[in-house]
């Protein structure tokens, strides 16, 4: 075929047209060449349509062959509804084995980190304190001689007292524990609940008031403690405390044997979450408690659920402790005494023959003891049982 210009035009590709730029002059504009069919090789008498027309051919193979290879792979990489369904299913299994446990090490390390927080809290409180005796009233039964008893030591205690030194957003006597968030159930280590929960100083634990007569070694094993009514409140960081209060606590014992029962002043219970669950001990539930009414010490242990398996000195006992966990330690003397006026909270605590040693010497080779028994404490050569704390 003919053009304008006497040139011969295929009929696989067009000239470019020419057209005007801007400036004016000539400018060549590609146009996209056409698709070669197969008519094409029809016109032998160019080499160069022949040339390209088995290009075309090529290409249009290589083309073809990806495309049916990207389908069968398309085919081969498909999921089946039974595959997908095995494959979720397997996830559900080990998120449901895996997340208990993620859960439950994001819980602990945020209990650890309001233990101690809750702590320092109260070691600053207690410390602003000029005494802890001798608040509210006491009295074994009104002047009428009735039985029912007028008892504000423990309520009076928080009101005019920490609540002076420590910011507090409610409080409660101990008919009303549970407007404090006080749970109406704790589970300690024994795993036996304790319900209800003690509303009396004697009721958290009866060695707080008991007489044994007179042991084999002659010596009248008892002690009397008035007992004393709870009270509750919560605080501005959203812990509910429980606490038992001695209004009579002494001073300091002199680094005498002595019971311990005259000089715990104050022992808080707290529940790090309120009514919410666990509600089981070493998890959101633990204690405070506060020995001697000037200079007082405040010890908050944190007990490992079992007593090591064997008695121990003091330095076997403060090995194997390490041994069981990095934080471990023997307790103090003082140590040892929270964990008496709490055993029942705790549980597991050895029976009465049971003696525990502390970390605290009086002599190379003597250490503090304390009685299951009794509730005494006193300097004793040799080993004794070991419960192991970790410390706040």
């Amino acid at each position: 075929m003919q053009g304008g210009g006497g040139s011969l035009l295929s009929g696989c590709e067009a000239p470019a047209p020419v057209r005007a730029s801007e400036t004016g002059r000539a400018r060549n504009w590609t146009m996209p060449p056409l698709r070669l069919e197969r008519e094409c090789k029809e016109r032998t008498n160019s080499a160069t349509i022949d040339n390209r027309c088995v290009e075309f051919d090529r290409r249009e193979s290589t083309e073809s062959t990806a495309i049916i290879g990207l389908r069968a792979l398309g085919r081969r990489i498909a999921f089946t509804m039974a595959e997908i369904l095995l494959s979720l299913t397997i996830i559900g299994v080990v998120a449901a084995i895996t997340l208990p446990s993620l859960t439950g090490n994001i819980n602990e390390r945020t209990w650890n980190t309001q233990r101690k927080a809750l702590y320092a809290r109260f070691s600053q409180a207690i410390a602003l304190m000029p005494a802890l005796n001798g608040y509210g009233t006491l009295k074994e039964e009104s002047s009428a001689g009735a039985s029912d008893a007028v008892d504000t030591a423990a309520e009076t205690f928080v009101t005019a007292g920490l609540s002076k030194v420590l910011k507090l957003n409610n409080i409660c006597n101990s008919e009303h524990l549970e407007d404090c968030g006080i749970p109406d159930k704790i589970t300690p280590y024994s795993g036996s609940p304790i319900s209800p929960i003690p509303k009396t100083l004697v009721e958290l634990n009866n060695y707080f008031n008991y007489d044994n007569g007179v042991g084999s070694d002659g010596v009248k094993h008892s002690y009397s403690q008035i007992d004393t009514k709870a009270a509750a409140f919560e605080t501005a960081n959203g812990e509910s405390i429980i606490v038992y209060y001695n209004p009579y606590c002494r001073a300091d014992a002199n680094n005498e044997a002595h019971y311990i029962q005259p000089y715990m002043c104050a022992n808080f219970v707290y529940d790090l979450n309120g009514t919410k669950g666990p509600n089981t001990f070493g998890k959101d539930i633990g204690f405070i408690t506060v020995f001697n009414s000037v200079d007082s010490v405040i010890v908050a242990p944190y007990p490992l659920a079992r007593d090591l398996n064997s008695t121990y000195s003091v330095s076997e006992a403060s090995k194997h402790c390490r041994e069981l966990d990095s934080e471990s330690r023997l307790p103090t003397h003082d140590e040892l005494k929270a964990i008496f006026v709490n055993k029942n909270l705790i549980g597991g605590i050895g029976t009465s023959d049971f003696y525990y040693i502390s970390s605290s010497l009086v002599a190379p080779g003597t250490s503090w003891h304390l009685s299951v028994f009794d509730g005494t404490i006193y300097p004793l050569e040799g080993k004794g049982y070991v419960r192991c704390v970790k410390r706040n």
